[in-house]
């Protein structure tokens, strides 16, 4: 400011001094209307430096700073440093206000600002989603009036940044979320909100796992340790009752062997031990090996039919392919009255190879399909343990296919019979049909 009233004093000093020097032609009285003209020139041009200054601050621009010279020159340069740091700042506000928008548009969570009355500032597509909110129209409006979920709005009066609150929105009660509130300043607070859906899924699986796998070995054990226990009170035990106690033992441990082979399979495949290179694998003549096995296994008590409209081979691993397609086999077989109908197709559609088979069986309800290849999972349990199933079949089935990039469709009408399908896309594909299709029948 030392400047500024340098200036200022220099210009006063310059306007006497011109003053003076009108004294010998005009003497005291015209020195002192100079001095007033000369003063009047100077507040002049302060008033009009005012007017630009006044009519800058209306609509302040760096590229529109005032330009003058003396005194207020200095107070120009000033004043343009400072908008100029302050245009700066603005920028680097903005570019940090951009990268904080784009950091939570990009977030797999949803994210929403609340203010201190919970009134929404801002938040992300996927809370939007998550709490059926609009951007355009809903900001500004209290979140618990949007949200009406009365455990939520107590979890948000309750202020509780500690814990999360999981529940489903009253839109999609398919959809369960974990929410949490997280303060950042005095007064704003983050709502953090995550689709935990499929996590919920999985836990359900994990537990009915445990449950299912404890129940299956549970029941052989306590019939062996009650066969055991009635050879033991026996003092004369009679051979022939000894014998079919014996038969039945073995029987329940090697229906756990078969559980436990199974378990193992499945956990190789979960894990991707064991990954060989893909082979060639010629598909008709393992079918053919499969439907000679399916004709023993039956015995008869059904009419089965293969159909191999394709020669195509498929590259992977011919043990795998084996036990997946036997599976399916065996259950149509396991599953599918006597005198029944039982038919292996194996064939090409839109571009991709597919070995079907289609029986005459109970059937299933379509409710049960998307389930049928959780492990254990059983549509009638006690029929189903009856058939010496380890309900872990279409489990492998699942793993296999994918294993091959392949997929498992099922289609079934309860009373109706069922279609499994494992589903080969065209990169799995190996050599291409060159003679006619071949059809084998019992």
């Amino acid at each position: 400011m030392l400047g500024f009233y340098s200036r200022t004093l220099i210009a006063l000093a310059v306007a006497l001094a011109l003053s003076l020097m009108a004294w010998p032609w005009h003497g005291p009285l015209g020195t002192a209307l100079a001095f007033i003209a000369l003063l009047l020139l100077i507040l002049a041009f302060h008033v009009r430096q005012l007017g630009k200054l006044h009519a800058w601050l209306k609509n302040p621009t760096m590229e529109q700073v005032p330009e003058s010279f003396g005194t207020w020159e200095a107070v120009y340069h000033r004043l343009y440093q400072m908008v100029r740091t302050q245009f700066r700042s603005q920028q680097k506000l903005s570019s940090a206000l951009d990268r904080f928008i784009s950091a939570g548009e990009a977030m797999p969570d949803g994210v929403v600002v609340l203010n201190e009355k919970d009134r929404i500032e801002w938040c992300n597509p996927v809370a939007m989603r998550h709490f059926g909110l609009d951007r355009r129209q809903d900001i500004g409006q209290q979140i618990s009036y949007l949200v009406r979920n009365p455990d939520f709005v107590e979890y948000l009066h309750a202020l509780d940044y500690a814990h999360p609150l999981n529940f489903r929105p009253s839109r999609s009660q398919e959809l369960l979320l974990s929410v949490q509130l997280v303060p950042f300043d005095s007064t704003r607070k983050l709502l953090i909100s995550r689709d935990i859906t499929q996590l919920e899924k999985v836990q359900t699986v994990l537990r009915d796992f445990v449950a299912n796998v404890s129940h299956e070995l549970r029941t052989p054990l306590t019939v062996i340790g009650g066969f055991l226990e009635t050879l033991l009170d026996l003092e004369h035990p009679d051979p022939a009752a000894t014998t079919r106690y014996m038969r039945l033992m073995l029987d329940q441990a090697k229906r756990m062997q078969r559980i436990v082979e199974d378990l193992l399979i499945l956990s190789r495949l979960e894990n991707g031990q064991n990954q060989s290179r893909d082979e060639p694998v010629n598909i008709p003549q393992m079918l053919q090996s499969i439907f000679a096995d399916a004709q023993t296994i039956s015995a008869d008590r059904h009419h089965i039919t293969l159909d191999l409209a394709t020669e195509f081979h498929v590259l992977g691993n011919r043990d795998e392919l084996y036990s997946a397609f036997s599976n399916l086999v065996s259950n149509a077989i396991r599953y599918t009255p006597e005198g029944g109908d039982i038919r292996l197709v194996w064939k090409t559609e839109n571009r991709r190879a597919v070995f079907s088979v289609t029986d005459t069986g109970i059937g299933i309800d379509p409710q049960h399909i998307p389930r049928l290849t959780e492990r254990f999972y059983r549509v009638d349990k006690g029929r189903s343990r009856d058939t010496g199933g380890t309900g872990l079949g279409l489990a492998i089935v699942k793993h296999i296919l994918l294993r091959h990039h392949a997929t498992l469709e099922i289609q079934s009408q309860p009373g109706m019979g069922s279609c499994f399908q494992a589903c080969f896309p065209p990169d799995r594909l190996a050599v291409q049909a060159a003679s006619p299709a071949m059809i084998a029948k019992p």
